[in-house]
C-alpha cells in the first residue's frame, strides 16, 4: 500500500491516510451571520466522501471585526457553535476527522467597523488605515480565541487550527515589516512572537485534540523578514508551547505579486526545512496535486501530512485518483458506490 494512503498515527491522531483537505475561504454565508449554511454541509461533505482523512474548514473568525468578508464562518457565539457542532457530527459520521481554523483578520478584514493591527500600516489603500492596538484590544483578540476554542471543544472538533498566516492578524504581529510596536510585543522575534504564544498556551490548556499552527514562512519580499533560521527558533517554542502541528504556507503579508517560478511543491523546501530542524508533525500546502510527487514527499519523510486545496475543489474524488496513479489496489473508497470510479 502506498504510503500516501495508508492509514497514521501523526499529530496526535489516528488517520486513514496522509491527505488533508486545506482550509479555504468559500465566502457563502449570505446571511453575515457567520453561520454554517446548507452550502457548507454539501461542500465538506463530498470531500468527506471522497476519501480524505480530515477536513479543515474554511477561516473562522473569532470576532465580528475579525472576519476577512462578512460572508465568513464565526465562532464567536453560541448559535454559531450550535449549527457548527452539527456540520462536525455530519462529517464525523461520513468518515473523517474534522479541525477548525479559527482567525482574525486583523488589517486584512475588509468589512471591518474598525481595523486592528499590531501597528498602523495599511495593507494598501483600498483597505484603510488600521488603528494600532492597545493592550486592553491584544487581550481582547486572545480572550476570543479561547472562547472560540472552548466552543470548538464542545462541537467536538479533532483538530483546531490557529491562523498564523498570508497576512491576517497573528502574521502581522510575526513580521517586522508590519509590527514595529515598541513594547513587549514588538521588536526582537521573541516579542513579535508573544502574542502568538500566549494563545497557543491559552488554547492549548482548554483544548485537547490536535493543536496546528499555520505560518507564512516568507514575503517574497526584499526587506526585514523572518529567516528560516528565525522559524526555527520558533518552531522550537511552539512545541514547548503544547503544539502538535505546523502547517507551512507562504505570502499574504504584503500587497506584492511574488515574483517566483510557480512548480509542483514550490512551497515545500520550508515545510521540510522545519521538519528537520523539530519534531513537531509537518503539513505542506501549494500546489501538490500530483500524487506521485505527494507519494514521494511522504515516503522520503520530507513531510508527515499533504493538504489539498484547489485540488479538492476540482475533484472531491482525488483521492481515488491518487490510488489510481499509484497502483494502490488495497486502498478501499470510504463509499463502495465509488469503487467503479477506479476503472
Amino acid at each position: 500500500m502506498s504510503e500516501l494512503l495508508k492509514p497514521v498515527q501523526v499529530a496526535g491522531l489516528d488517520l486513514k491516510n496522509r491527505v488533508v483537505m486545506s482550509p479555504m475561504c468559500m465566502y457563502e454565508v449570505a446571511k453575515e451571520d457567520g453561520i454554517a449554511t446548507d452550502f457548507h454541509f454539501a461542500h465538506y461533505g463530498a470531500r468527506a466522501l471522497g476519501g480524505v482523512s480530515l477536513i479543515i474548514t474554511e477561516s473562522t473568525a473569532v470576532l465580528p471585526d475579525g472576519r476577512i468578508t462578512k460572508n465568513d464562518l464565526g465562532l464567536w457565539n453560541d448559535q454559531q457553535a450550535e449549527k457548527f457542532s452539527q456540520l462536525v457530527s455530519y462529517l464525523h459520521g461520513l468518515g473523517t476527522k474534522v479541525g477548525v481554523q479559527l482567525n482574525h483578520a486583523g488589517r486584512k478584514a475588509e468589512d471591518a467597523k474598525l481595523k486592528w493591527a499590531p501597528s498602523a500600516i495599511a495593507y494598501n489603500d483600498t483597505y484603510g488605515q488600521p488603528k494600532e492596538m492597545s493592550l486592553a484590544e491584544i487581550a481582547e483578540v486572545k480572550e476570543a480565541f479561547v472562547a472560540a476554542a472552548k466552543r470548538a471543544q464542545a462541537a467536538g472538533v479533532d483538530v483546531l487550527e490557529i491562523h498564523g498566516a498570508h497576512g491576517y492578524l497573528l502574521n502581522q504581529f510575526l513580521s517586522p515589516k508590519t509590527n514595529q510596536r515598541n513594547d513587549e510585543y514588538g521588536g526582537t522575534l521573541a516579542k513579535r512572537y508573544r502574542l502568538v504564544d500566549e494563545i497557543v498556551r491559552a488554547v492549548r490548556a482548554e483544548f485537547t485534540g490536535s493543536l496546528w499552527l499555520r505560518i507564512s514562512a516568507t514575503d517574497y519580499a526584499p526587506g526585514a523578514k523572518n529567516t528560516m533560521a528565525d522559524w526555527k527558533q520558533v518552531a522550537g517554542w511552539l512545541q514547548a508551547a503544547g503544539l502538535d502541528c505546523l502547517d507551512v504556507s507562504t505570502g499574504g503579508l504584503l500587497d506584492v505579486k511574488p515574483n517566483i517560478p510557480l512548480y509542483d511543491g514550490y512551497q515545500v523546501q520550508f515545510a521540510s526545512a522545519l521538519k528537520a530542524a523539530s519534531d513537531l508533525s509537518v503539513a505542506a500546502v501549494g500546489l501538490l496535486d500530483n500524487p506521485g510527487l505527494c507519494e514521494y514527499l511522504v515516503q522520503t519523510k520530507q513531510v508527515d501530512l499533504i493538504l489539498q486545496a484547489r485540488a479538492l475543489l476540482r475533484n472531491p474524488n482525488w483521492v481515488m485518483k491518487a490510488a489510481t496513479a499509484l497502483h494502490d489496489h488495497d486502498y478501499q473508497a470510504y463509499n463502495a458506490s465509488y469503487e467503479r470510479a477506479r476503472l
